[in-house]
């Protein structure tokens, strides 16, 4: 969950430093793990039952796992967590690895040896609230504004990360809990550590906002769990609004990456022991997949380049890089069922390359974390898995500083003067410095880009995008950093990651962005994030030059690229696309099986061929389930109502969004998505009604008065319309849509110089906004400059060539002028 950012519009997740599981019994967490009391004498005994054919118990060092009674010899074991205590015994140097690992330590009980803060009557004061840090029979208690405001005492239950900082996880009566807003930074007093501070400096965070550490989004049931702990199930009732959240273990064990351990220590007894053991039989050992990826793969320089090469070729999804993208990459969760080894979209909806989360040419703006820039990258594309670089178990790198490079990359060529020209530099300009770029999130936690990129000045220059060389010479123009570059390198530059112009194009709404788009998505060596992201990108713009790049993604072996395919034909008729849809209802990918019902929504059941109803009612039903498994945010109750408006159910949709707004009033999609169901029910008032209500509740928001403007029109009250279409305007001054609504809302009411004036405007800051571009020719015309009026047709039909009808608006202002 990240710290620094707004959330409550996103449908996506991303965990943080802070959170936490309630215990159950039976689980391997310490405090309520099974007595183990079970003897040698136990174990002998019932050995001595499995001589007369009763298989009652299997114990491992005293006793950890128990077997049900009478099983065939070959039937399955039982799969169920066995917590990372039983793996130390035959993995003990693993285990030592582990045990001083930030892994072990993501999450912990509150005790005096895991908390790291200062409880000693330690007190912060927050935008004129005083909070207290202090301890009482042992225990850790803060008292500080509570989720009405006022000042109120309640006891720290678990730690949340150890390093560069820790948060402290408050648990509530309903189950939830909630991540304190106010953290420790661990680092050293040198280094500006040892203090308290809060996550939001410069913006005060009231009782009543999303963001107060007592609501919603910093709930660590939802936000936080599935990656500081291991089998975690969320369990909320929806009915009661309650959490009763579980795990099996509370920090990050061994199962977490290798997956339920239970046959695996049953195949180990059993080697032990009298059963025969065939390979072919037990190839995985009871494991759930074996992360070997690197086995028997050698690096050696390429001939001609002098590169490395990888003796193999890569697989195209890397099961080891997928099961660290569990944690490791920005997503939302379809399903509590993920595998170790599978592609993280079978359970998750993976963020593309998105405006607001990622810089036009790919790097990382928002908390991304690494799996979608590693994926980007020169080196996962020649194969290079997480665990080259760093040592899984201890998760710290192989070799300190450049010595991680170096085990591939050889220093004779990478380590002189004439690749880095930054010789004799203090401190020393490293491997990571150029081509790994540090951002800083939650003000202290240093984070590098993981998607292994060459410095772009010169992209810079062109497009404003961040440069690894102005990072540190930040005294410089990006124009001195790309004069330097070509002065060493030449003036081409080569690389992986050339797609920063169709993003830009396709984030600022120009002319070319869908041709731009299109050779990014059709283009075989560009990496599938950036294949899928440019798919998605062109569902506003879907031709018939493009529809056959969508119909190729909806095939490629990348299940990122399949959905990427399917949200480029969200908005065509499901007629029109169910032939080559509807295969994907029976995918192998989760993710893509829901993505495609959700796009063949709205075709109603009668319409289906009768071969797909089955196929469609079996993706529905996994939808749903992945709605009502995050049925404790009002994203996912919002994206649940848009399916049932979607399939004609507008009793059950209009139940959803109203269940996201009890959860969180100030959700602006629910609200807007609801007024536009009651505008197709006839009830405009009671869309105002709600629109006005939600405007009260919430920060300003312009989606919320652009709407109630659209809603106020159709009620025929033009001026009140006005308002509100001006406020979005204000609010959202770069959203060209709005400023066209706006300046049309104008015009309507006699205010033509001033729309004319709006339009002009918002040309200059979207300069291929064709409908700004069309209505400026129709309200110069009808103002009567038609000088004006056909200069804009001209500038139009440039960016639609083939019009026709553009084409005799052109001529006939044309003949006008007698030209």
């Amino acid at each position: 969950m990240s710290a620094n950012k707004r959330k409550s519009g996103k449908t996506d997740k991303h965990p943080r430093r802070g959170g936490i599981s309630m215990p159950i019994a039976g689980t391997t967490d310490a405090h309520n793990a099974p007595a183990r009391s079970k003897t040698r004498a136990a174990l002998l005994a019932v050995l001595g039952a499995i001589a007369v054919g009763a298989v009652a118990l299997l114990a491992f060092n005293g006793g950890f796992l128990l077997l049900e009674g009478l099983r065939a010899h070959n039937a399955a074991p039982v799969l169920a967590f066995v917590g990372s205590e039983a793996c130390g015994d035959c993995h003990q140097a693993e285990t030592a690895l582990w045990k001083e690992s930030q892994h072990k330590h993501a999450m912990q009980h509150a005790t005096s040896t895991s908390v790291l803060g200062d409880f000693d009557n330690a007190t912060f004061e927050y935008y004129g609230v005083d909070s207290r840090f202090f301890k009482k029979n042992n225990r850790f208690f803060v008292e500080t504004d509570g989720p009405d405001g006022k000042l109120a005492t309640f006891e720290v239950k678990y730690t949340f990360g150890i390093d560069p900082l820790q948060q402290y996880l408050i648990e509530f009566p309903d189950g939830r809990i909630q991540a304190l807003s106010i953290a420790w930074d661990s680092r050293p007093k040198d280094q500006g550590g040892q203090r308290w501070f809060h996550l939001y400096p410069n913006e005060e965070i009231k009782h009543d906002d999303v963001l107060h550490w007592t609501r919603l989004n910093q709930n660590w049931n939802f936000m936080c769990a599935e990656c500081h702990s291991t089998g975690v199930r969320k369990n909320y009732d929806a009915d009661t609004d309650r959490f009763h959240t579980t795990w099996a273990e509370i920090s990050i064990g061994c199962e977490a990456c290798h997956g339920k351990g239970s046959r695996h220590i049953e195949w180990a007894r059993s080697r032990r022991s009298w059963w025969p053991f065939d390979k072919d039989e037990h190839p995985l050992k009871g494991l759930a997949v074996f992360l070997d990826e690197r086995n028997g793969v050698t690096w050696r320089p390429d001939v001609k380049t002098g590169d490395p090469r990888r003796s193999a070729i890569p697989a195209v999804m890397r099961k080891e890089v997928e099961t660290c993208g569990l944690c490791h990459a920005r997503r939302a969760q379809l399903s509590e069922d993920w595998i170790p080894g599978q592609p993280l979209s079978d359970t998750h909806l993976v963020s593309m390359l998105a405006r607001g989360l990622y810089h036009s040419d790919g790097q990382m703006l928002d908390e991304v974390y690494n799996y979608g820039s590693f994926k980007q990258s020169k080196m996962f594309a020649a194969g290079v898995t997480c665990s080259d670089c760093h040592e899984p178990h201890a998760a710290k790198l192989r070799a300190p500083g450049d010595g991680v490079c170096l085990q591939c990359h050889t220093a004779d060529k990478y380590e002189v003067a004439a690749h880095s020209h930054h010789e004799g530099v203090a401190p020393k300009v490293t491997c990571a410095s150029c081509h790994m770029s540090v951002k800083t999130y939650m003000l202290i936690d240093r984070r590098h880009d993981h998607s292994l990129r060459i410095p772009r000045p010169d992209i810079s220059v062109k497009l404003g995008t961040p440069n690894a060389c102005n990072n540190c010479h930040a005294d410089k123009s990006a124009q001195w950093a790309a004069d330097a570059i070509e002065r060493w390198h030449g003036p081409v530059r080569h690389g992986l990651q050339n797609y920063v112009e169709a993003f830009q194009a396709s984030w600022n709404d120009q002319a070319d962005a869908a041709s731009l788009l299109a050779l990014v998505a059709a283009s075989p060596t560009t990496p599938p994030i950036a294949r899928a992201s440019a798919l998605s990108e062109l569902r506003s713009r879907v031709s018939a030059a493009n529809i056959e790049l969508a119909r190729k993604g909806l095939s490629d072996p990348d299940p990122m690229v399949r959905v990427g395919a399917l949200d480029m034909l969200d908005d065509l008729p499901g007629a029109q696309i169910w032939r080559f849809v509807s295969p994907l209802l029976s995918d192998s990918s989760r993710g893509v099986r829901v993505r495609a019902v959700s796009v063949l929504a709205a075709a109603p059941t009668a319409s289906q061929p009768f071969s797909d109803r089955a196929a469609f009612e079996r993706a529905a039903a996994e939808f749903i389930a992945a709605q009502r498994l995050n049925a404790d945010r009002p994203e996912a109750r919002t994206t649940l109502g848009n399916f049932y408006a979607r399939r004609g159910s507008t009793g059950e949709a209009e139940k959803e969004y109203k269940a996201a707004l009890r959860l969180s009033p100030q959700f602006g999609p629910a609200a807007i998505n609801l007024a536009d169901l009651y505008r197709h029910l006839g009830r405009d008032g009671d869309g105002e009604s709600l629109l006005r209500t939600t405007i009260a509740s919430s920060r300003p928001d312009a989606g919320l008065h652009h709407a109630l403007g659209l809603t106020l029109t159709r009620q025929k009250r033009p001026d009140d319309a006005l308002n509100e279409f001006r406020m979005a305007t204000e609010l959202e001054p770069g959203r060209s849509r709005y400023t066209y609504v706006y300046a049309v809302a104008l015009h309507s009411s006699g205010r033509i110089d001033e729309a004319i004036k709006v339009l002009k405007a918002n040309l200059v800051r979207h300069p291929d906004d064709r409908d700004t571009m069309l209505a400026l020719v129709a309200f110069s015309r009808d103002a009567g400059d038609i000088s004006a009026a056909l200069e804009y047709a001209q500038q139009l039909s440039r960016l639609r060539p083939n019009d026709r009808d553009l084409t005799q608006l052109t001529n006939e202002l044309r003949a006008r002028l007698g030209r």
